[in-house]
């Protein structure tokens, strides 16, 4: 039985929604394969004889999204704002302080719902630091077959699913397979950590920064072969990054998050061509460009992101933004009507129904 909404009544687009009926598929195709409600993580700053919490840095505060069967859900923000410990937190890495993941109708973590030992074989993690997330002292081989030992799977057809999972991902078995993490280029560490990632056989992999260290060239090539796997395998991505490029490119829907809270989520087209959110404009307007007749007089943003241990009343952006009134600073902005099935909610008073204000773009951009 479905225990949320379907992906119609959640805006989520049909056309992510795979046609042919996958084996695993539990829900249903009309149901969200992930539900993320009210998710939250606040971090204790200690001190004092006693070490007790003086403080708390709220990192994730209240976030809400769903992501659709087949869709690419990308996370964009800045630096600290969050998007890092929302996928450690979807991963249960870390432990949330309050919130809900559903995952396919299945709430997670709950006595008839799906263990947290079930969500880790139906969603992986690829992590930014491709060197680091391998061990050092096992082989490649060794690496990608690891979780399938531990899950109880022999060793020999562990090592034959890890060899198919190396050809899978552009690497021949009989060259890498032997081979030490410190004998890989950056690239080729990060395409056996999507392998490694493959091997358990997920419904959702999460990609966190899982490009960013990469030089260009190498950068497009692991961007194909995630696309190449997602339509191969069926798979649906959380697609985790600062360059807006590279979520313009892979993603179906964008998530933006600032200061621990998701401000406007939609169709990667729709808030490309007219984000509605001013810090999704500045944020976009941000982006260097190649005309040399669009030139940028004054930065799209100025000052430095509030402290999350102590964040601006109402709107947490509103210290920052250039349309913010008295409501603002009264008021927190909710993340529009998502139970509604508006498919491009925002968490901006400058859109709530009623108020007669249209937020003007982004100045300092020049055309």
């Amino acid at each position: 039985m479905s225990l949320a909404p379907s992906a119609q009544q959640r805006g989520i687009p049909m056309t992510a929604i795979p046609n042919d009926a996958n084996p695993r598929d539990r829900g249903g195709p009309a149901q969200p394969l992930l539900i993320v409600e009210g998710l939250k993580k606040h971090f204790p700053i200690r001190g004092g004889l006693l070490g007790r919490a003086q403080a708390w840095v709220q990192a994730v505060d209240g976030v809400d999204f769903v992501v659709g069967k087949g869709e690419t859900l990308g996370i964009v923000g800045e630096s600290g704002c969050g998007k890092s410990t929302t996928a450690r937190l979807l991963m249960h890495l870390m432990t949330p302080d309050s919130g809900d993941i559903i995952f396919d109708g299945d709430a997670v973590g709950t006595l008839r719902g799906l263990s947290v030992r079930d969500l880790r074989r139906q969603m992986q993690m690829v992590f930014q630091d491709s060197y680091s997330s391998l061990n050092p002292r096992m082989t490649i081989e060794d690496s990608i077959a690891f979780g399938l030992v531990a899950q109880g799977t022999s060793a020999k057809e562990a090592r034959t699913r890890a060899a198919s999972m190396l050809r899978m991902v552009g690497l021949t078995p009989d060259m890498f397979s032997q081979r030490y993490p410190h004998e890989l280029s950056g690239g080729q560490r990060q395409r056996v950590n999507i392998a490694r990632a493959l091997t358990m056989s997920p419904r959702l992999l999460i990609l966190d920064e899982a490009v960013s260290a990469l030089d260009k060239s190498v950068e497009a090539q692991v961007l194909n072969l995630l696309q190449e796997l997602k339509r191969k395998l069926e798979l649906t991505y959380i697609f985790i990054s600062h360059d807006l490029n590279v979520i313009q490119y892979i993603s179906d829907r964008v998530l933006v998050m600032y200061l621990g809270k998701a401000v406007e989520i939609g169709p990667v087209d729709e808030i490309y061509r007219a984000p509605k959110h001013p810090y999704t404009r500045a944020l976009l307007s941000s982006r260097p460009s190649m005309d040399p007749r669009q030139r940028m007089h004054a930065p799209p943003l100025s000052g430095d992101p509030p402290n999350p241990i102590n964040p601006p009343s109402g709107c947490r952006f509103r210290t920052r933004c250039p349309i913010a009134e008295q409501v603002c600073s009264d008021n927190v902005p909710l993340l529009g009507s998502v139970e509604g099935g508006e498919a491009h909610p925002v968490a901006c008073h400058a859109h709530r129904p009623g108020s007669g204000h249209s937020a003007a773009p982004t100045e300092g951009v020049v055309h």
